[in-house]
């Protein structure tokens, strides 16, 4: 992409979503990051169907930009990444760059999403049974043990330069661990290796502390 189309797809570029989702605060967080200029506009998630036209299966976040719509924060990441514009947060060897990608889908599918059946518990007042708890439980301390096999924390997650994966760390695994203290009695966040060391080293970032003060509401 020339310069001249970089210059206008950043000015152009529109985050939707809702500032208590951790998938919007990756996204905005890597915005920050790379010095882009965004603009943002709440959306909640719905089956309305102006919704719908923007994100198909009425999820957010969404990113906006001249040329359309883009769901599905891995593929948002991707798209701002081939932007070029600020640091790039892939290394360039192939193989570390697939490691990466490697280590934002192992979060995903077996640490966030396990997690994420007890979100009704933690945040809505929705009792989840024994059963489940369990379930998760079990889920959860498989997840935490294969990404302790994969990543590096050296001092990051994938070595000795920060990428993607951090911040993908920072705004899922943070949400896990306040379900184990709150929904399973497990303080992973400091038992789980690593864990504590990583999420303190993010949260000294301008972008993140930004990102959290923003959802605080307004006085």
């Amino acid at each position: 992409m020339n310069e001249k189309a970089t210059e206008t797809a950043s000015r152009s570029l529109k985050l939707h979503g809702i500032t208590l989702s951790n998938y919007y605060n990756i996204l905005k967080t890597i915005l920050i990051e790379k010095g882009m200029e965004f603009t943002e506009e709440h959306a909640s998630p719905s089956q309305e169907p102006d919704l719908l036209v923007r994100s198909p299966m009425g999820k957010v976040p969404f990113l906006e930009t001249e040329q359309g719509f883009l769901t599905e924060t891995g593929v948002i990441i991707d798209y701002l990444d081939a932007l070029g514009e600020g640091p790039d947060f892939y290394p360039a060897d192939a193989f570390a760059r697939a490691k990466v990608r490697e280590l934002m889908r192992h979060i995903e599918l077996y640490i966030e999403l396990p997690a994420r059946r007890l979100y009704g518990e933690v945040f809505f007042n929705r009792p989840a049974s024994d059963e489940e708890k369990e379930a998760v439980r079990k889920l959860l301390e498989r997840g935490f043990a294969s990404l302790g096999t994969l990543a590096s924390y050296d001092p990051w997650l994938a070595g000795n330069q920060i990428t993607y994966a951090d911040f993908f760390f920072r705004f899922t695994v943070s949400l896990a661990t306040v379900v184990c203290r709150k929904a399973l009695d497990w303080d992973a966040y400091n038992e789980v290796p690593n864990i504590r060391e990583l999420l303190e080293r993010l949260n000294e970032r301008d972008s993140v502390r930004r990102v959290m003060k923003d959802q605080q509401p307004a006085p």
